[in-house]
């Protein structure tokens, strides 16, 4: 009886190995191993800013990409991005290195408190309740959601505007503080030549003297900064100009024009002074 016992135990053993790797050879997914190659030059962040589900997912999709045109490791940057290229034998991608912005410049003197918020120092939970401790509803609450994103410690809120402010050399373009934000005012745009770029500062979409009074900064949406734009890169919808970093030519025509100085420019030299007596404009240094 003993021996039956052990035969028939031992024939289900056998049976169910067979049984296990047939299975397992039909389900069999192969991988390629040029995809841990990859993964093993990346820099392992899985901050997901690449558009894929962490390092693994890049790697498989550089892999069987048939170009890296548009395929960029923020975190990497071009350095790592030649040597995903030097694995597979692929020319490098041209995508251009992008920065985080904050589309809001309501700091604590231009845009005065209304009103005194008392729940938890969180900017989503605020959010839902209502609009803010000032009159615009659009602005920054300042509670730091996005401090808390990023795991680079590329944002801090500046303790005397209230505002975020980001660290260029930090900022890796994950866009983690994006996805944070409920009120959706930080944006990822092209970094530009020598890290210069021009954008609006605002996201208040109210008419102008509505958004002019709630925050003395704020974009009135009087379209002076779009007529003067030569390259029709400046938009105005829901009375808020917007600059398409794709058509700038970073002349900076807008900047001086904009009655609220909504539009900012950054990391540009100081315009060369005009000689006495001539009758020639002033250089753009971009």
């Amino acid at each position: 009886m003993l021996l039956f016992a052990i035969i028939v135990l031992g024939g289900i053993g056998i049976v169910s190995s067979i049984l296990l790797y047939l299975t397992s050879k039909k389900f069999e997914v192969y991988e390629d191993p040029l995809i841990a190659q990859v993964q093993e030059v990346l820099p392992a962040a899985n901050c997901g800013g690449c558009g894929y589900p962490g390092c693994s997912g890049f790697a498989s999709a550089c892999v069987n990409a048939e170009s890296l045109d548009d395929l960029l490791c923020p975190v990497g940057g071009r350095e790592v991005m030649g040597k995903v290229a030097a694995i597979l034998g692929k020319d490098a991608g041209t995508t251009e290195p992008m920065i985080a912005v904050v589309h809001c410049n309501g700091n604590c003197e231009a845009r005065p408190r209304t009103n005194h918020y008392n729940g938890v120092n969180n900017c989503t939970i605020a959010s839902a309740l209502y609009g803010g401790e000032t009159g615009c509803t659009y602005g920054c609450l300042g509670f730091g959601d996005c401090v808390t994103a990023c795991t680079f410690g590329a944002i801090l809120i500046n303790p005397v505007t209230g505002l975020p402010e980001i660290d260029e050399d930090k900022c890796t373009s994950c866009g983690a503080c994006v996805k944070a934000c409920p009120k959706s005012l930080i944006e990822l745009r092209k970094k530009g030549p020598k890290s210069r770029r021009i954008y609006v500062s605002c996201a208040n979409k109210d008419k102008g003297g509505v958004a002019r009074k709630a925050c003395t900064n704020a974009c009135i949406g009087c379209s002076k900064c779009e007529k003067e734009c030569p390259f029709e890169a400046i938009t105005i919808t829901n009375n808020l100009a917007y600059i398409d970093y794709r058509k700038c030519r970073l002349c900076r025509k807008c900047v001086p024009i904009c009655p609220t100085k909504a539009i900012h420019k950054l990391n540009f030299p100081p315009k060369k002074e005009a000689a006495a007596g001539s009758k020639e404009t002033e250089k753009e240094l971009i």
